[in-house]
């Protein structure tokens, strides 16, 4: 198995090294990642100027890594291209969760789509952070437990992980939906110029069987996405209600 590895937080990110490690039991690995943090970048694609790849300034023990001055999305189409018939593409693990709406900007996940979209298995793997970075030994049995599940044969298609700092478990999940409350938190830099900070706070708690639900409560999410974003039970009733075979 040939897997593709990249992320958002850039190279340089111990969440890439870590999962390049664990992706070595599973077959044959090579990382192509961001030359900087492109974190929310979402799905993001470079075409106003041409892109180019160095090889990585970092050791990754013997494993072909190289960075790019792109995106995430860029480094899987980039990377697919060059490294000819890839099996898989795994992004992460991210720094910071990727839970719920976040899914929507997330450049972590946005490198799984890219790879859908060429028509390669694609798995995002985040986990939260603190005031230090996350303890990738812990995880490290879990991470490599979601894989052997996701990897096999008859598991195809684009999957959204997360694991908790301290896991107890692994879950299927859905992904939560929430309303929030928009916020923009005003301050001063040091040359007295204004900035803005832009943030959220959630209306209502996670339900249960959702991927923010499990992480709250210590489980691995494990959450199965689609490319279609098509609300099918809106299209039915539109099509029988609202006729559009004329004027």
């Amino acid at each position: 198995m040939r897997i593709l590895i990249t992320n958002d937080d850039g190279i340089y990110s111990p969440g890439i090294a870590a999962l390049a490690k664990i992706a070595l039991k599973f077959g044959e690995v090579r990382v192509v990642a961001p030359d900087v943090e492109q974190s929310s970048m979402g799905h993001a694609v470079t075409h106003s100027r041409p892109l180019s790849y160095r090889k990585s300034p970092i050791n990754f023990e013997g494993i072909e890594a190289y960075r790019v001055n792109g995106t995430p999305a860029d480094c899987v189409a980039l990377g697919t291209h060059l490294w000819s018939r890839t099996d898989v593409v795994l992004s992460g693990i991210n720094l910071g969760p990727n839970l719920g709406n976040s899914m929507w900007h997330s450049g972590t996940l946005a490198a799984a789509k890219q790879a859908v979209l060429l028509g390669i298995r694609g798995i995002a793997l985040s986990t939260p952070v603190g005031k230090q970075e996350p303890d990738f030994d812990t995880l490290a049995p879990f991470v490599e437990k979601a894989l052997s599940i996701l990897l096999d044969e008859t598991t195809i298609g684009l999957f959204n992980v997360n694991f908790p700092s301290m896991p107890v478990g692994m879950k299927w999940t859905r992904q939560s939906v929430r309303l929030y409350d928009g916020r923009i938190v005003p301050g001063m830099d040091p040359m007295a110029r204004k900035h803005y900070w832009f943030t959220v706070t959630p209306l209502e708690p996670a339900d249960e069987g959702t991927d923010r639900w499990a992480v709250e409560n210590g489980y691995v999410s494990i959450t199965p996405l689609r490319l279609d974003l098509t609300n099918e039970t809106m299209l039915k009733t539109l099509s029988e209600e609202k006729k559009l075979d004329g004027l």
